[in-house]
């Protein structure tokens, strides 16, 4: 007997687990939100929040990035990469990234999602 669940249920269980932080975002930061709050391509952007509401510039939970003034174009892509991380993985992902450490260069979803749109590394320039 295999008490671990199937494919299906575990694609499920993570889809669950990315609505609900999705959902909790939103409760956090609906009410603390000062300033535009709208969507780009599937992220739902809060802006004007106090700086203690979010982590470094900006904290995407689920499908909602938590931010003070940090809306650049670079940055909401580096946000859709995290998307994409917590639609992968559901509630697991807040685990496994503490698990990669603080240390944004060295962090793989930090460098997944790319350091130069995050704002960690100075964008190179090309010839």
């Amino acid at each position: 007997m295999n008490a671990l669940p199937g494919p299906k249920s575990r694609r499920i269980l993570r889809e669950l687990g990315f609505q609900y932080a999705t959902l909790v975002a939103l409760i956090w930061g609906l009410p603390l939100s000062t300033g535009r709050v709208g969507s780009e391509d599937g992220l739902i952007v809060l802006s004007g929040l106090p700086r203690w509401a979010y982590r470094r510039g900006g904290t995407t939970v689920g499908r909602v990035y938590l931010t003070g003034d940090n809306t650049g174009p670079a940055v909401l892509r580096h946000e859709r990469v995290h998307v994409q991380q917590w639609r992968r993985l559901g509630l697991w992902l807040p685990v496994v990234y503490a698990l990669g450490g603080p240390d944004p260069l060295k962090n793989r979803y930090e460098i997944e999602a790319g350091l130069e749109d995050g704002g960690y590394l100075p964008r190179r320039r090309t010839r």
